[in-house]
């Protein structure tokens, strides 16, 4: 297999027309999470709304005591175990939590030779091995056996780490960086290899752990809250940090019908855009999410009226979703379909969370469910919009997730029963 480079691959500023309308099948799912160390664990948390935010206790921070998180229950020891590595390793719990997440992907896709097809990994992080780093800083001189994990720092360390895990670091890997929105970008570019005819099959998704640099940029912000976050209340007090990992094997009409394989759902839109409005903070009137939902309805060939659920980036902090609670009015009108954040679950997971929620994304399609946006009591003042705050059966046919970022990257994807 000739390895690609990514600066080797040049994809189209716009869709060609010729697959504007052609979804990309999505075969495998994998995900680990303050709610779950798998796909089905997850789903069991959501309908039955157990949440995952608590006191730090992994970290020491100074502020273990002022905040909520949703760590994962797994010591990096457990992980290490489960991933079958010699104690020599210098695997950052980023890059374990992806690995463990990615080979349930490629699991649940059934996939037994990975080098049958042209397969791709496009893995998204922001933190890298910053867990590392920070945990022997003060020992990397005086300690030589420590330097490995210098090493491990840079965010494509993870990528490269996952990629062997799958054995495909042969092939096209790459990482996406980009906030906040990272996981869903991830998963927009995997799609596009496919569609252009690049790849065959591209393993995406995101990971991103915690650490006490996430914990206290954010705490700088003032953003963070000392109870469980709230989109979309009135109320509201900030969000909830929260690790995690998932990743989504994308596959080829072409391997799908060879293989007769029946995907989980289809990707059938996405868009990006940036606001340009300021380096953490979200233009009050939502232009980069506006534009990022209307490139995803136009990639995928639907009018808003066809959506009929959102996965709201909904992060509780009061800028977020007053900005997007204005985006989703100006794209759907006053009586916008049902949406609500599933953030009140995992928390914020970074580089992760566009990746995690396409995972709830695909499990709300599958089941015809929505899921509840916790936490909420009192309507927002700025418009009439009530999120979906009970569990709920209803017939879905096209999701959109919504994931942004700072620096204004924003970012939405489209998941849909049929391609």
């Amino acid at each position: 297999m000739n390895r690609l480079k990514p600066w080797q691959i040049i994809l189209p500023a716009t869709e060609p027309s010729n697959f504007l309308s052609q979804g990309v099948a999505i075969t495998g799912m994998g995900i680990i999470s303050a709610i779950g160390n798998n796909v089905a664990e997850n789903y069991h948390a959501l309908i039955n709304q157990q949440k995952g935010i608590s006191r730090v206790s992994k970290i020491e921070t100074h502020h273990k005591h002022d905040i909520m998180v949703g760590e994962i229950a797994a010591t990096n020891k457990q992980l290490e175990i489960q991933l079958g590595l010699e104690t020599t390793h210098n695997y950052s719990r980023t890059a374990l939590l992806g690995a463990i997440a990615a080979k349930q992907a490629v699991v649940d896709a059934q996939i037994t030779n990975v080098s049958e097809y042209r397969t791709g990994l496009v893995s998204a992080t922001s933190v890298g091995g910053m867990d590392m780093t920070e945990k022997y800083y003060y020992e990397y001189l005086e300690n030589k056996a420590l330097q490995k994990y210098i090493e491990s720092h840079h965010a494509g360390d993870s990528t490269q780490k996952i990629a062997q895990q799958l054995g495909i670091e042969q092939s096209l890997v790459t990482t996406i960086s980009t906030a906040c929105s990272s996981g869903a970008n991830a998963i927009m570019f995997g799609a596009r290899l496919i569609k252009t005819g690049r790849l065959d099959r591209v393993v995406v998704g995101g990971t991103d752990c915690l650490s006490k640099f996430t914990i206290n940029g954010f705490k700088t912000l003032m953003i963070l809250s000392d109870s469980y976050n709230a989109p979309f209340d009135e109320n509201r007090s900030g969000l909830n940090l929260g690790e995690a990992a998932a990743y989504l094997v994308l596959e080829s009409d072409s391997i799908v019908n060879k293989e007769n394989k029946k995907p989980l759902a289809y990707l059938t839109g996405y868009g990006n855009a940036n606001d340009a409005y300021h380096q953490t903070a979200s233009s009050e009137q939502g232009d980069g999410a506006t534009l990022a939902m209307q490139k995803a309805l136009s990639v995928a060939r639907l009018n808003p009226s066809d959506i009929n659920y959102i996965n709201a980036h909904g992060t509780a902090t009061a800028n977020n979703d007053l900005s997007e609670g204005r985006a989703i009015i100006r794209v759907f009108g006053e009586n916008p379909p049902a949406f609500s954040s599933t953030k009140p679950y995992t928390g914020h997971t970074l580089a992760a969370a566009g990746a995690i929620e396409a995972v709830y994304s695909i499990l709300a399609l599958q089941n015809n469910i929505l899921f509840p946006n916790l936490n909420f009591v009192t309507q927002m003042k700025e418009f009439a919009l009530t999120p979906q705050y009970n569990l709920k059966q209803k017939e879905l046919t096209h999701v959109l997730s919504n994931s942004f970022g700072f620096g204004g990257n924003c970012s939405s994807l489209i998941f849909s029963k049929q391609g």
